[in-house]
C-alpha cells in the first residue's frame, strides 16, 4: 500500500471543509484519462501553448547565453510538446541534455519512448518521483539550467503558494540560468469554464477516477456513482475550482477510518489560477527574478514567461 497516499487522504478527508491533493489524479488509469483532456476541443491550452513553442523558441532561445545547457522540465507529461521545444533549441545550435521530472514512473517512460523515437541523438535523464523531492538533484548539475514549468502548472498554486513555490526552485539555480513557466491568461469566463467541465465528461471521469483509485489501492469502499464533478471559475479572482460532490448522505471507509458525507457535500479537489501579464511581471518580481520575457500565442490566451 502506498502509505504516503495513505496518510495524505486520511488528514485531507478528515479536514473542514473535506480535500484530496490533485497529485494523485495521476495513476496510470488517469494519465490515460488526462490525454483524452489533452485532446478536447474546450481544453484550449495545450494548442495556445503549442502554437508558442513552435513560433516563438527561436526568439526565447536568443535570451539564454550558454550554447551548452541542461533543459529540466518539471512534471514533464508524456513530452508531446516537449519535443517541438527541444528540437527547436537543437535546431538553433543549442547541446541539450534533457532532464524530465514527473510524479509518474509511467508518463515518464512514454516521455522517453516519445522524445528518443523524434530526437535520437538527444541525452535524456528522466527522475520520477515528487518534484519537491526530486528538484533537489539540480544542484548536481553543472551546465547552466532552462527550467521548464510549462503547461500552466503554477495555476495549481494560490496567491503566495506560488510565489514559495517559484522561490524554491530558484533556490536550485544558479547565475546564468533560467526558468520559463507557462501560464494561462484571464480570458472570457465561458471560454475557462468549459476547459474544466466538458460535455463528453471526460473531466467528470478524470476527478471520480481518484475515487476509484482510492478503492482499488487503499481498500475504500467509495460508491462512484454517488458522487459528481463540479467546476466552476470566479472572473474577480481569476481561480478555477474543482470539486467532487456527495450526492446523497453516506459514509465511506478508508483503513480504519469511517467518512461521513451529507447530501451536496464537496470535496475540494484542485484550483487552477489564471493570470494577466501584470500579475506574471509581479510573480516574477516578488519571486527576486529581475527580467520578465513574455512570448504568447496569437489569441492572447496564454503566456510562456521567461525569468531570469
Amino acid at each position: 500500500m502506498n502509505n504516503a497516499f495513505l496518510k495524505d487522504t486520511l488528514s485531507s478527508l478528515s479536514s473542514t471543509p473535506k480535500t484530496l491533493s490533485s497529485r494523485y489524479f495521476y495513476d496510470a488509469i488517469g494519465d490515460g484519462i488526462f490525454q483524452e483532456i489533452m485532446q478536447m476541443k474546450e481544453y484550449y491550452l495545450p494548442a495556445c501553448e503549442l502554437e508558442i513553442i513552435k513560433n516563438k523558441t527561436k526568439d526565447i532561445s536568443e535570451e539564454i547565453e550558454s550554447e551548452k545547457i541542461d533543459v529540466i522540465e518539471l512534471g514533464a507529461g508524456d513530452g508531446t510538446k516537449a519535443v517541438y521545444f527541444l528540437k527547436a533549441l537543437m535546431d538553433v545550435g543549442k547541446e541539450i541534455t534533457y532532464i524530465p521530472l514527473d510524479i509518474s514512473d509511467n508518463v515518464l517512460k512514454i516521455n522517453k519512448e516519445h522524445i528518443s523515437s523524434q530526437l535520437p541523438g538527444l541525452k535524456i535523464e528522466p527522475i520520477a518521483g515528487d518534484y519537491f523531492e526530486t528538484m533537489k538533484a539540480l544542484k548536481e548539475r553543472n551546465n547552466p539550467k532552462l527550467i521548464l514549468f510549462m503547461g500552466s502548472n503554477i495555476g495549481n498554486f494560490k496567491d503566495e503558494k506560488a510565489v514559495d513555490f517559484l522561490k524554491l526552485v530558484k533556490s536550485y539555480m544558479t547565475a546564468g540560468d533560467a526558468l520559463l513557466v507557462g501560464a494561462d491568461l484571464k480570458k472570457n469566463p465561458k471560454t475557462i469554464l468549459a476547459a474544466y467541465n466538458d460535455q463528453a465528461g471526460i473531466t467528470k471521469r478524470f476527478n471520480l477516477n481518484l475515487l476509484t483509485r482510492m478503492n482499488r489501492e487503499l481498500g475504500a469502499n467509495f460508491v462512484v456513482k454517488n458522487f459528481d464533478h463540479y467546476a466552476f471559475y470566479d472572473p474577480a479572482s481569476g481561480t478555477t475550482y474543482s470539486y467532487i460532490v456527495s450526492l446523497e448522505k453516506q459514509d465511506v471507509n478508508i483503513a480504519d477510518k469511517t467518512f461521513h458525507f451529507e447530501k451536496n457535500e464537496c470535496i475540494h479537489t484542485e484550483v487552477s489560477q489564471k493570470y494577466s501579464i501584470a500579475d506574471l511581471e509581479k510573480l516574477s518580481s516578488d519571486v527576486g527574478f529581475k527580467k520578465f520575457t513574455p512570448f504568447l500565442d496569437n489569441k492572447g490566451w496564454f503566456c510562456l514567461g521567461l525569468m531570469a
